[in-house]
């Protein structure tokens, strides 16, 4: 089944050279006028970097991801230096659906850059540039993502890749965001988590609710629950051990709380949605809400 699912999403897609389809929007209301004006093009600047640049050095089999930025700009000072938070979206298709499975759904609140009207942006991984390093980061973030729920540990190289980002970051004159930090998100504790092999098992339990599970679900249900289930039974056991607080965790869940609800209402094991409030108990009301009907 794995070699033919395989075939069926390169079959029904072509070879592109670039890995994302990326939609941006901005909103720059709460800026003085005159910042507005030298933001004027910003939205379009990012989108084309986001979709012109090559970010992996080897071909990408299959459709580009879709994914998106919605960036909110919070403050200005010195004319050109900028605060904003972005939400960042991604989604991937569902095999013999017509939906898709959000992948990545995460609002960083510590973006900061210095930058003047119609500025241009050049990819460059191996120095930091507040803007292109952090467009970055989120590129090799969402198609790390997207590899793991097709191949048990693939998005590792991408996500390696983005941690090499936040360790430039980290020692920039732009280092809010990217260093260690208490915060619910931070992109440092998000791929230390990742890359830790504590959490090895969630990763790989991590394929296994998509590609035996989500893309199953419309022709075996019934199987493609008892795979879903790995993911939450995997971190049972790794709270069991460990304390759970983890950035890593807690994005997984944003992404795919609802999924999960929609897909296992009907999962004949009744403890299920009591092991899932113990392992994410950000979302407790709504696994609640299942449990009582």
């Amino acid at each position: 089944m794995k070699y033919i699912l395989l075939l069926v999403f390169a079959f029904t897609s072509l070879v592109y050279s670039q890995e994302l389809n990326c939609k941006v929007t901005v909103n720059f209301e709460g800026l003085p006028v005159a910042s507005r004006e030298i933001l004027k093009d910003f939205s379009q600047i990012i989108e084309d970097y986001m979709n012109k640049t090559k970010f992996l050095s080897t071909p990408w089999d299959g459709p580009k991801i879709e994914c998106n930025l919605n960036i909110y700009f919070l403050s200005v000072s010195d004319e050109t230096k900028f605060t904003a938070q972005v939400f960042v979206g991604s989604r991937r298709p569902i095999y013999k659906s017509t939906q898709n499975s959000q992948m990545v759904s995460i609002m960083d609140n510590t973006w900061g850059f210095a930058y003047l009207k119609g500025q241009a942006l050049y990819a460059n991984q191996s120095t930091f540039d507040p803007i292109t390093s952090f467009l970055d980061f989120y590129a090799f973030l969402i198609i790390g993502f997207d590899a793991d729920s097709f191949n048990k540990l693939g998005g590792t190289p991408y996500f390696t890749k983005a941690a090499d980002i936040c360790n430039l970051g980290g020692s920039s004159t732009f280092s809010n965001g990217w260093l260690k930090t208490n915060s619910s998100y931070n992109k440092r504790v998000l791929l230390d988590d990742i890359l830790n092999e504590k959490y090895r098992p969630f990763r790989e339990a991590y394929f296994n609710y998509h590609y035996n599970g989500i893309d199953l679900f419309e022709t075996n249900p019934a199987a493609a629950q008892i795979a879903m289930s790995t993911v939450i039974s995997a971190l049972e056991a790794i709270r069991v051990k460990t304390d759970l607080n983890s950035v890593f965790v807690r994005t997984f869940f944003d992404a795919k709380n609802t999924e999960i609800i929609d897909r296992m209402k009907t999962y004949s094991d009744k403890e299920f949605f009591n092991m899932l409030k113990r392992v994410d108990p950000g979302h407790i009301s709504k696994y609640d809400e299942v449990i009582k009907k």
